[in-house]
């Protein structure tokens, strides 16, 4: 694996993470597919357009990300990310913290990474 897609895998990740603390759409419209597929930690299908569209009304919010274990695995123009996250935050006012296991597929078209698929595992 080339060490500079291992590189640009950390800053997209590391985007993705200002991104969500932020809850900057402009920069989440950029980092995911269209197509993307989140499978949340409930089993939950969530689109681009829902991730987003929680973000903008302010019914998620992330006050802290925590990332342990980043492991990279290159194939082509595909990058299989998979990493702990410690989240800090609220959904709909309530208090929603967890420790979770994040496996994250990127594809590089047009020179930029874009985030196509992602499933989340509660590990505590």
């Amino acid at each position: 694996m080339e060490r500079d897609v291992v590189q640009e895998i950390f800053a997209v990740e590391e985007k993705l993470k200002a991104s969500m603390l932020s809850s900057d759409t402009g920069a989440l419209t950029d980092l995911l597919s269209d197509s993307l597929v989140f499978i949340n930690h409930f089993g939950q299908r969530v689109s681009k357009q829902d991730d987003i569209a929680l973000h903008r009304s302010g019914l998620l919010t992330i006050d802290s990300i925590e990332l342990c274990d980043l492991q990279v695995v290159q194939q082509g123009n595909i990058a299989l990310v998979h990493v702990n996250a410690d989240i800090q935050g609220k959904y709909d006012g309530a208090v929603a913290n967890g420790v979770f296991a994040f496996s994250r597929v990127w594809l590089k078209q047009n020179n930029q990474w874009q985030l196509i698929s992602a499933q989340s595992t509660i590990i505590s």
